[in-house]
C-alpha cells in the first residue's frame, strides 16, 4: 500500500504541475506569507513555461478528470455550488457529470459477456456500442431486450479499485495528520468520515447493492406524484453489470426545454425540497448523490413536474434518533429559538455536556440573526452551515461523520433548487414539512405503534433480565479456565496463607482465658478460614 500511495503521490503532482494548478492557488489574494513562500519550494516554478490556453475552469476541469472517480465526484459536488464558485468554473465543473470520457467500448461488451454468460446478441435483440452516457465509475449503453423493452445496460469501469486505494491511502494519511497536528481537525473526525467514503465508494463499484437501492426507492414513490425511479430488470443484473428501464426525460439542468415546455420552474423547486424532505423524514432511505447529471425531469406534465431519479448507487438512512434530533433543530431554526438549538446541541452529545448553555445560545445568535435579517429566499443553508463551523471552534463542537452524505445531499438540493427557481424559499418549503411530521410522530397511531414495537421486544428484554441476574448470582461462572499450572501455584499459596491462619488460630486459642468467652472468637475464626484454605480444591 506505501508503494501504491508514493505512485499515486507522484501521479497527483504530475497532473498538478500539467494543468498549472498552482498557479490557481498562487494567484489568490491576501495569501499568509508561509503559504506564498511555498512556491520557492517547488522546482518547477523556477524555470520559464509557456502560457496555457486553457481557461482556469477547464484547467481544473481537466486535472480532476485525470485524476480519477474520487476527485471526479469531488468536482461534481462543487458543481452544484454555484453560490460558492465563479461562473465560470462552474460551468466547467458541469461537465464531469455525465461528460467524463468513455473507456473503449469493446472492454465494455468483453465485461458484459462475461458478467451474463452469454454474447451481447444472445441477450439484447439491439445493443449499441457507443455509450449512451458515461461517468466517473461507470458507462451506460442503449439497449433492447429479447422481450421488447427498452433498457440502459450499465458497466463498471475496468481498472477502478487498484486507483482507489490509492487515494483513499493518501486521503487516510493526510487525515491522520490532521488529527495529531490540530484540535480543530480531530473535532471534526477526518478519518471516520474517510472511512465512511471508502466504502460508500466500495458500495458504488457494486451493482447489485444499486440496483437493490433502486428498487427500494422505487418503491418508496410507488404511484408518486413527486418522483418516479426506473425498474431494474434482476435478472440481467451481476456486480459489474446493472440492466434497468430506459427512461425519457429532460435533464434538470437543460434550462431552455424546460421553459420551451412551460415547465412550472416553481413547483419543480419546492418538489425538490419535498423529495429530499419525504426520503430523510418518512422513509429514513434517501438518495444520496442526487447532482445534476442524476436527475431529469418528465415531460408527460409540465404544469405539475415529476422528477425521475437514476443512479443509485450511494444511499444514506438515518435512526430514529437522528431523524427526531435533526428535525427539532431546524424547527427551532426556523423560530429562531437559539436557546433550544443550544440546548438541543449539548443533549446530543454534539457539544461537551458541560458547556454553559447561555454561552453557547449567545454564539449562536450572534451567527444566525444576521442571516436571518435577510429575506428567506436568499439565505443559504449552507452558509449557516459555515457560520456555525466558524463556531465550533470556540465550544469544541463536534461533526457527526453519519450525518456528512445528508450534509452533501442537502447541499446538492439547495444548489439545484436555486439553479431551478432563484426565489426559491427553502425555509418556508421546508418548515411545514417538518412539523407535520413532529405532529405525526406524536399522533395517537404512532405513540401506539410504538408501544406495539416495544412489545416484540419484551421476550427478548426478559431473556437478558434472566441472564443478568445468573450473571449477578454466579459471577464467576463464565470466567475463563486458568492454565493447570497456574492454579497449582494459586492453590499452593492459599494453602501456606491457610497454615499461617491455623497457627496463628492456635497461638490465639492457647493464649485465651477461655474458648467458650467472646474474646476468643478472632481465633475460632482464623482456625476455621485457615482449616478452610487447607482442604479446599
Amino acid at each position: 500500500m506505501k508503494l501504491l500511495a508514493v505512485r499515486r503521490l507522484l501521479r497527483i503532482q504530475r497532473v498538478v504541475i500539467r494543468y498549472r494548478l498552482d498557479d490557481l492557488l498562487f494567484e489568490q489574494p491576501l495569501l499568509p506569507w508561509w503559504l506564498a513562500s511555498l512556491r520557492l519550494l517547488m522546482p518547477w516554478r523556477w524555470l520559464p513555461r509557456k502560457p496555457l490556453e486553457l481557461s482556469r475552469g477547464a484547467r481544473l476541469r481537466l486535472a480532476l478528470q485525470d485524476l480519477g472517480p474520487i476527485f471526479i465526484k469531488f468536482g461534481q459536488l462543487l458543481s452544484t455550488r454555484r453560490d460558492l464558485l465563479p461562473t465560470d468554473i462552474a460551468d466547467e465543473l458541469m461537465l464531469l457529470q455525465d461528460r467524463v470520457p468513455p473507456f473503449d467500448p469493446q472492454h465494455a461488451v468483453a465485461l458484459i459477456e462475461a458478467q451474463l454468460g452469454a454474447k451481447v446478441g444472445e441477450v439484447f435483440s439491439r445493443f449499441d456500442v457507443e455509450p449512451l452516457a458515461s461517468a466517473s465509475v461507470a458507462q451506460v449503453h442503449a439497449a433492447r431486450l429479447k422481450s421488447g423493452e427498452e433498457v440502459v445496460v450499465k458497466v463498471v469501469r475496468p481498472g477502478l479499485k487498484p486507483v482507489i486505494a490509492q487515494d483513499l491511502a493518501w486521503l487516510f494519511l493526510i487525515a491522520k495528520a490532521a488529527e495529531r497536528a490540530s484540535a480543530d481537525a480531530r473535532r471534526l473526525h477526518p478519518v471516520e468520515i474517510v472511512g465512511d467514503y471508502e466504502k460508500t465508494i466500495y458500495d458504488e463499484l457494486d451493482l447489485l447493492r444499486e440496483a437493490a437501492n433502486a428498487s427500494q426507492l422505487r418503491r418508496n414513490f410507488e404511484g408518486s406524484e413527486l418522483m418516479y425511479v426506473p425498474q431494474v430488470y434482476w435478472d440481467f443484473c451481476r456486480p459489474k453489470v446493472l440492466v434497468m428501464e430506459r427512461i425519457y426525460g429532460v435533464p434538470v439542468t437543460d434550462m431552455a426545454t424546460l421553459a420551451d415546455q412551460r415547465t412550472d420552474m416553481k413547483m419543480l423547486a419546492e418538489r425538490g425540497v419535498e423529495v429530499f424532505f419525504t426520503q430523510v423524514f418518512r422513509d429514513s432511505f434517501f438518495h444520496a448523490d442526487m447532482h445534476p447529471g442524476n436527475i431529469f425531469v418528465s415531460t408527460v406534465k409540465p404544469w405539475s413536474p415529476q422528477y425521475i431519479a437514476i443512479d443509485c448507487g450511494i444511499v444514506g438512512s438515518l435512526t430514529a434518533e437522528d431523524q427526531d434530533y435533526l428535525a427539532r433543530n431546524l424547527i427551532a431554526f426556523f423560530k429562531r429559538d437559539y436557546r433550544r438549538v443550544a440546548q438541543l446541541h449539548i443533549d446530543s452529545g454534539w457539544v461537551p455536556a458541560q458547556t454553559k448553555v447561555n454561552e453557547f445560545e449567545a454564539a449562536i445568535r450572534t451567527v444566525c440573526e444576521p442571516i436571518f435579517e435577510k429575506p428567506l429566499k436568499d439565505i443559504s443553508f449552507g452558509q449557516v452551515l459555515m457560520r456555525l463551523f466558524q463556531t465550533a471552534r470556540r465550544f469544541n463542537m463536534e461533526v457527526q461523520p453519519q450525518l456528512v452524505l445528508l450534509q452533501k445531499t442537502l447541499l446538492n438540493i439547495e444548489g439545484l433548487g436555486r439553479q431551478l427557481y432563484p426565489d426559491l424559499d427553502l425555509w418556508s418549503t421546508a418548515k411545514p414539512f417538518l412539523e407535520r411530521w413532529m405532529r405525526e410522530r406524536m399522533s395517537p397511531k404512532a405513540v401506539i405503534g410504538n408501544l406495539y414495537s416495544q412489545a416484540e421486544q419484551l421476550p427478548h428484554l426478559a431473556d437478558m433480565t434472566r441472564d443478568l441476574l445468573e450473571r449477578l448470582s454466579q459471577p464467576h461462572l463464565h470466567d475463563p479456565q486458568l492454565p493447570e499450572r497456574r492454579r497449582a501455584g494459586d492453590n499452593w499459596a492459599l494453602r501456606l496463607l491457610g497454615a499461617g491462619l491455623l497457627g496463628g488460630g492456635a497461638t490465639l486459642a492457647a493464649g485465651a482465658v477461655s474458648l467458650s468467652a467472646p474474646a476468643a472468637w478472632p481465633a475460632w475464626l482464623m482456625l476455621a478460614a485457615g482449616l478452610y484454605l487447607i482442604v479446599r480444591r
